[in-house]
């Protein structure tokens, strides 16, 4: 008797446990009890319906366009500056840097170009001495120099891979690379065509890095009212010139500048551009 009358109390303390079904139709409590699992099977159907609406999604063709080429070429081997200058070098400030190099200037360094490419490194210094001791410069102004064995050294401190503001061209020493071929390169002198391809892989290199065609051409600020242009005047330069094509002067030499239209054709297919005109314009200026 006392089990039956322990099922009954707990029977009726369940019942009135629970909440907002007193006084509630048996066939309402009956389908309340039933929402739980009816939403499980809705949420069942939808989640069906969004798989297959997925599916039939990713079945239709994209409509995106395909990403643009990366010009770009490999960084070519460069000789670093500790190589060549070894105790010679001297306390000199922190190395200055733009945000990018726009462009690059071709130098010739108007030293001797009879020389064995194993006297490069002393020549070198030589021109690091002059610039230094004599002109009382910071460093040596060129960024790169190539011998005409088509070897490259990296020039002024700073780092090869970064924009390093360099000391090479009046006026448009920012957001530029100096590149010194190492001889003199007036009218008549051969230019080897080691140092030719030495000049391009490097300016290739150079410029691929802000996607720059080596045939385009760029729109330049002048600093320096000593240049070509006076100061503050946007020039519109070849993404690839002369040391003459900004400032009043001979260099890079008659030879080595009439050799510079196809250092800029060599570049650009160095990048993996096609053949044919340029393939960019920047009209943002460098300042």
């Amino acid at each position: 008797m006392r089990v039956v009358r322990r099922r009954r109390g707990t029977r009726g303390r369940r019942a009135a446990g629970a909440p907002g079904t007193a006084g509630v139709p048996r066939a309402v409590r009956v389908l309340l009890g039933c929402l739980p699992g009816l939403a499980a099977v809705a949420a069942l159907v939808l989640c069906a319906h969004g798989v297959e609406n997925a599916a039939g999604t990713g079945a239709r063709p994209a409509g995106h366009r395909p990403a643009a080429t990366p010009y770009t070429a490999p960084r070519p081997r460069i000789v670093p500056r500790s190589r060549w200058l070894g105790d010679a070098a001297r306390t000199q400030p922190r190395p200055r840097y733009d945000d990018r190099v726009a462009a690059v200037f071709v130098h010739h360094t108007d030293s001797p170009g009879g020389y064995d490419c194993a006297d490069a490194p002393r020549i070198l210094r030589d021109l690091y001495t002059g610039q230094t001791g004599i002109r009382d410069w910071d460093d040596i102004g060129y960024n790169f120099v190539v011998d005409r064995c088509g070897t490259i050294y990296e020039g002024r401190a700073g780092g090869v891979e970064k924009a390093v503001t360099g000391a090479h061209t009046q006026g448009f020493n920012h957001r530029t690379t100096g590149i010194a071929a190492l001889g003199t390169f007036t009218a008549g002198t051969p230019v080897p065509r080691a140092m030719i391809h030495a000049i391009a892989a490097l300016s290739a290199w150079k410029l691929g890095l802000t996607g720059t065609d080596p045939r385009a051409r760029v729109r330049l600020v002048s600093s320096n009212g000593l240049s070509r242009y006076a100061a503050g005047t946007a020039a519109e330069l070849p993404a690839l010139a002369g040391h003459n094509d900004g400032y009043m002067t001979s260099c890079p030499g008659a030879a080595l500048h009439a050799r510079l239209p196809e250092i800029r054709r060599l570049a650009a297919r160095l990048q993996g551009r096609p053949a044919g005109p340029q393939q960019s314009h920047s009209r943002r200026a460098a300042s």
